[in-house]
């Protein structure tokens, strides 16, 4: 080994790279040696969410080098990472789905990128679809924004259009949101903030988080010189009804906890015009259990009105707005028919 890399994999002993599975394999089969091979130095750690297939068995018997995490029960996305984190030692995090391929070097431009620049909070790689590696993958693309209404996207990828990576956005920029998918943040600023919310289980907590961190003057950002592939819809498929409550019951949590006290309720106000349009559409495809889902969602959210209220008081708020693209993404997009993050900011 030369002495550059040994260079870097010493640095890298102070990441601590942690995937949460929950019966998942057949993903840690496919991926794992991968990770194994490509981060070198880093820790690496496996939490296990109580899952009933043969996880424990093949991680023991195939990867001694990676440390386990038994939790007791499947705490969800949020609750199995905090509890996962609490038990970890290091400066950095990274938290990392099972169903992501990483590639060779991916570690060290995020790890220069968080210690050359200190106000930077958290960051995430350029993400690519697995099943197709010259397109961006949904959950992630080349870093996350939000519109005016509180809609998340992505570049390269504005709803259900993505684009095919050819060097557009190999930038580093500061960005809204970075994806749980593969999430690099400071072990220190994850513990003060309090990790992931929990009433959120799953979906949007990391835009939530994000927005949290900024709100207290932190930077998010995007490396578009580290990439990874992503295969997207493991745990929850697109078409799950589960998921489309969790999204828009979510949604609504993240608005009424981070939005500044002049824009907090006509935002919700116009949001929930746009979400019985989007019932209607459900309607016109027969879907019943999404129509089921977003009613549901409004229900749960709503009935918890007063604890969110107290959520939100917890919270600093500033006066000042968060940078947003002022525009609809909703507008842009089916109306104007714009599909790419350049159309739509130009």
């Amino acid at each position: 080994m030369s002495d550059s890399n040994s260079s870097i994999d010493q640095s890298l002993q102070s990441v601590a790279l942690v995937i949460l599975n929950y019966n998942g394999q057949h993903w840690l089969q496919k991926f794992l040696p991968g990770v194994v091979q490509h981060s070198a130095g880093a820790q690496i750690i496996v939490a296990d969410n109580a899952s009933q297939d043969e996880s424990l068995a093949y991680l023991e018997e195939n990867h001694p080098e990676v440390d386990i995490i038994r939790l007791e029960q499947n705490f969800g996305f949020c609750g199995g990472y905090n509890r996962a984190l609490a038990q970890v030692e290091a400066d950095y995090f990274v938290l990392l789905n099972s169903d992501v391929e990483v590639s060779s070097g991916w570690l060290v431009p995020l790890f220069h990128l968080m210690e050359n620049n200190p106000e930077i909070a958290a960051c995430q790689p350029k993400i690519l679809s697995q099943r197709e590696k010259g397109t961006f993958e949904y959950a992630g693309a080349a870093g996350g924004f939000l519109d005016y209404l509180g809609y998340p996207y992505c570049r390269g990828r504005i709803f259900e259009h993505v684009e095919p990576d050819e060097g557009q956005y190999d930038d580093t920029v500061d960005i809204f949101w970075a994806t749980g998918a593969c999430l690099f943040i400071r072990a220190g600023l994850y513990r003060s903030f309090s990790g992931l919310d929990e009433d959120f289980f799953a979906h949007m907590e990391e835009v939530d988080l994000c927005w949290r961190l900024q709100n207290a003057g932190w930077r998010i950002a995007y490396c578009g010189q580290s990439h990874v592939y992503h295969v997207g819809g493991g745990t929850l498929s697109a078409q799950s009804s589960m998921k489309t409550y969790l999204n828009f019951r979510n949604n609504l949590a993240l608005l009424f906890k981070n939005l500044p006290n002049g824009q907090l309720f006509w935002i919700l106000f116009c949001r929930a015009g746009l979400d019985l349009i989007t019932s209607v559409y459900f309607l016109s495809k027969g879907q019943w259990k999404n129509i089921q889902a977003i009613g549901k969602a409004y229900w749960d959210f709503y009935r918890r009105l007063a604890y969110w209220r107290k959520k939100r008081k917890s919270l600093t708020i500033e006066k000042k707005k968060i940078p947003r693209v002022p525009k609809s993404i909703v507008l842009e997009y089916f109306i104007k028919r714009k599909t790419t993050y350049p159309e739509i900011i130009r």
